[in-house]
């Protein structure tokens, strides 16, 4: 990605683009192997323009590039924003523990 985001900016790309279902599962199938786009289209019951959309979503999020070979655009998941995602997502996490831990501490104390 040639543009670099702030830390917000990125992380409303990767949800926004995980929002939607069919991204997901594109996501999905990219990281399990490289495919092209048309193999992609194929799958859903859906035109190859909306799955060309859905694929760029992915790629300016960040989360899978493309190349092409010949006529054909290939697909490939990015691991290592899928781990940037989950590594938001344990911050979330220990902010959230942490807040129900000074909940049972108050609990505590007023027993």
């Amino acid at each position: 990605m040639s543009v670099i985001m702030h830390a917000e900016d990125r992380a409303d790309a990767l949800f926004g683009a995980l929002a939607d279902r069919t991204r997901r599962d594109i996501l999905r199938r990219v990281l399990a192997g490289e495919q092209s786009v048309t193999e992609l289209a194929a799958a859903y019951d859906m035109s190859f323009a909306a799955v060309q959309k859905h694929v760029v979503v992915l790629e300016r999020a960040g989360l899978l590039h493309k190349r092409r070979q010949g006529r054909m655009q290939l697909a490939s998941g990015d691991v290592q924003a899928v781990r940037s995602v989950a590594s938001m997502l344990d911050e979330l996490e220990e902010i959230w523990r942490g807040r129900i831990a000074n909940i049972d501490d108050l609990l505590s104390k007023e027993h």
